[in-house]
């Protein structure tokens, strides 16, 4: 089944394939990606690409056997590939090793083309303050933490959000 389909092919199919076809963008997006990169020769993408493919089979193992990824999922994934990343080149920065520390960033810019545009800080701080105007106990940082994560995970660096909401917590 394609992904070129009629709403009036939606009646006849069932939810599940519904959801297969809503959710699989991101995943649809990478490989296809992924056939580029082998098409064109191009092996450093092709060998990060597969590395990511490996991580979402990886997940998707996890879920459980006749699982479906959605783009949230997907996103996970590649929020934690990044995360990965991004804690490698500062090993290798701090350990001397500047070329492994460049690969790692090329690693990097190719995962973050398939994450959504992150934040900047000004952005993140008025998100921050409009939802802790919400929150009722703002003593608890855990709490105003976890309200915070529902709606910037993926937008935003988790480190900055915490940051942040310790700033204004005081």
């Amino acid at each position: 089944m394609g992904f070129g389909i009629y709403l009036g092919q939606l009646e006849q199919l069932g939810q599940l394939e519904i959801l297969i076809l809503f959710c699989m963008e991101l995943l649809k997006k990478i490989s296809e990606d992924l056939k580029a990169a082998m098409k064109s020769g191009d092996h450093f993408t092709l060998g990060v690409l597969r590395m990511v493919n490996s991580a979402l089979q990886n997940k998707k193992i996890e879920k459980g056997k006749d699982a479906i990824l959605s783009d949230e999922d997907t996103l996970q994934v590649l929020v934690k590939e990044a995360k990965k990343r991004k804690e490698s080149v500062a090993a290798f920065e701090n350990g001397g090793r500047p070329e492994l520390a460049e690969n790692e960033k090329k690693e990097l810019a190719v995962i973050e083309a398939y994450l959504p545009k992150q934040m900047s800080r000004e952005e993140v701080a008025k998100e921050v303050e409009r939802i802790l105007s919400g929150v009722a106990d703002k003593s608890k940082f855990g709490l105003v933490m976890k309200e915070v994560m529902k709606e910037l995970k993926g937008k935003a660096d988790a480190g900055m959000i915490t940051e942040l909401i310790k700033e204004k917590l005081g």
